[in-house]
């Protein structure tokens, strides 16, 4: 059950988008992400699902590779499909268990509204116990860079205990990978692993704080083994 993140390693997208970028949305040429989309196929030797992201909780189960739902998390019992989460500071939270997989757009608001624990709902009804789960936060902003006005840390402190957090200049900030590993602590999940790569700090990830327009890596999980 491999899970993988992208970089911008490997792609043809130019300038401000340059690298590997795999989001259809953000402005790129849709010839370049589609390129960069056929190279990531070509890699994996299987095909890719993506999702058409909201910043919401929803998630949809797949059987099949077809169109993007509108969803902020995806999960699946089918070996051999691989399911991608777009992001460029929000965290990608990657979800493997003996049977099952799934991938969830966490940002300050996917995580304050609850799709991890919507995720995790539809992983145990595919048959995933909480105790057999492995959850990966992949890279995203960190603490330290994710600079926040205090009236809204209060906020999202009152949601999700434990995000509040200080910058490196000791101003407000928002905490998404304690904040993402104290959900999934509370819910019983035990082995989870926690990426140190900060997107705003790695030229080799994209990152909206630090760009503002940019493309969009991507978390990967799928049953099956690794091409």
């Amino acid at each position: 059950m491999p899970v993988l993140v992208t970089s911008r390693s490997g792609g043809v997208s130019d300038p401000p988008f340059e690298g590997l970028n795999l989001g259809d949305h953000v402005g790129d040429a849709d010839e370049a992400v589609a390129v960069n989309r056929r190279r990531l196929v070509d890699r994996l030797r299987m095909p890719v699902q993506y999702m058409r992201q909201v910043h919401g909780r929803q998630v949809a189960v797949l059987r099949r590779h077809g169109p993007p739902p509108q969803a902020d998390a995806l999960v699946t019992d089918v070996p051999g499909l691989v399911l991608a989460v777009m992001v460029a500071d929000c965290a990608p939270v990657l979800f493997e268990a003996p049977a099952v997989v799934g991938v969830a757009h966490a940002g300050r608001v996917g995580m304050a509204s609850g799709v991890i624990h919507a995720t995790l709902g539809a992983l145990e009804r595919l048959g995933a116990a909480r105790d057999e789960l492995r959850v990966t936060i992949g890279p995203c902003i960190c603490a330290g860079c994710y600079e926040v006005p205090e009236d809204l840390r209060c906020e999202v402190d009152t949601q999700v205990p434990g995000s509040a957090a200080t910058t490196r200049v000791g101003t407000a900030a928002i905490d998404l990978r304690a904040g993402i590993r104290r959900q999934l602590a509370a819910a019983g999940v035990t082995d989870i692993t926690i990426s140190a790569r900060c997107t705003a700090e790695d030229p080799e990830l994209y990152s909206y704080r630090r760009e503002g327009r940019t493309g969009r890596f991507a978390g990967l999980a799928w049953l099956g083994p690794t091409p």
